[in-house]
């Protein structure tokens, strides 16, 4: 396929998450089943948002933009692997793997933003009240959405030129299901230590950064709730920033295992679970736990699904 001076390598062999057929079908069916739930149930969000006029604020409108994001990062990292489970050839261009690794980094990375933007309109909504609609006026709100987007994949640009630039004199077969950059990264042939301490610090101003501001953020959003007299509007307080940080927790935490650890902790199976879990199963757990812990969308949902058994039945 190249010379071994080449440092271009036309396609790569994706080795999956197991190599026993069986075992293939049986995850062929959980992917399709996780993939199906995230799809719709992140439509629904979006659809009962839109559809319901006291859902039109900026806690919703950053919500929507993370159940749009949570589709298109699924239907990044999902599809490619649902094919290879029932192919014997699991091969994916050079071109095809610098797309999947360039998209969903880039999902990935607006995710954390988004997430820290999430928890600024939290603090704004309960430490500052009084100000909140000027604050987060809807302009505003479309225009930080626009630069989180923007911002997710101008960095992710760094990731994908530093690693695509490396020489991989022959070597194709990826220990992933997808187009990963640690996996990828495996494969080089030459010193990448300056390729992960460009990763690091991409890490810190992506993830520990905004992390660490989420965290003190709800520090102050905490001291705000204890000082809310009412029972009813603490518990609503704590319901929507308790799935939010939930979010945040599990996101960020499985982030920072695979992008900020030491080289000499590396493992590719243990990456691979990890991978999953964020590539495939956070995208279909964010819409239930903010569905689950949020009575306004549960409330919300309940009317739509009663205004539509009605009207089936007139």
């Amino acid at each position: 396929m190249k010379s071994e001076n080449q440092t271009f390598t036309l396609e790569f062999i994706l080795l999956g998450v197991s190599d026993r057929p069986e075992l293939e079908r049986i995850l062929f069916a959980v992917f399709f089943l996780v993939y199906l739930v995230t799809l719709c149930t992140n439509v629904l969000i979006i659809m009962v948002v839109l559809l319901n006029r006291h859902l039109q604020s900026p806690m919703y409108f950053f919500l929507c933009n993370l159940s749009f994001l949570d589709i298109c990062y699924a239907s990044t990292n999902i599809p490619k692997p649902l094919k290879n489970f029932l192919s014997e050839r699991k091969t994916i261009s050079f071109s095809g793997c610098a797309a999947q690794m360039y998209i969903a980094l880039a999902l990935g990375e607006t995710e954390c933003l988004l997430l820290m933007i999430m928890a600024c309109d939290r603090y704004f909504a309960i430490c500052r009240p009084l100000n909140y609609t000027t604050i987060m006026n809807r302009v505003v709100c479309i225009k930080i959405a626009i630069c989180t987007w923007i911002s997710g994949f101008l960095l992710a640009v760094i990731y994908v030129a530093f690693t695509l630039s490396l020489p991989f004199c022959g070597h194709n077969r990826i220990n992933h299901f997808t187009c990963e950059v640690t996996a990828v990264l495996r494969l080089a042939c030459t010193d990448i230590r300056l390729i992960e301490v460009v990763i690091f610090v991409v890490g810190v101003l992506i993830l520990i950064i905004p992390l660490s501001f989420i965290l003190y953020t709800y520090i102050h959003i905490l001291v705000a709730i204890l000082k809310i007299h009412s029972v009813n509007g603490r518990c609503k307080a704590f319901s929507t920033c308790t799935s939010h940080l939930t979010v945040v927790v599990i996101f960020y935490g499985s982030c920072i295992f695979v992008y900020m650890r030491p080289h000499s902790m590396v493992s590719p199976e243990n990456d691979k679970i990890i991978s999953l879990f964020y590539g495939a199963i956070i995208p279909m757990l964010n819409p239930l736990i903010y569905t689950l812990r949020n009575n306004e969308v549960k409330e919300a949902l309940w009317k739509r699904r009663k205004r539509i058994t009605l009207s089936s039945n007139k």
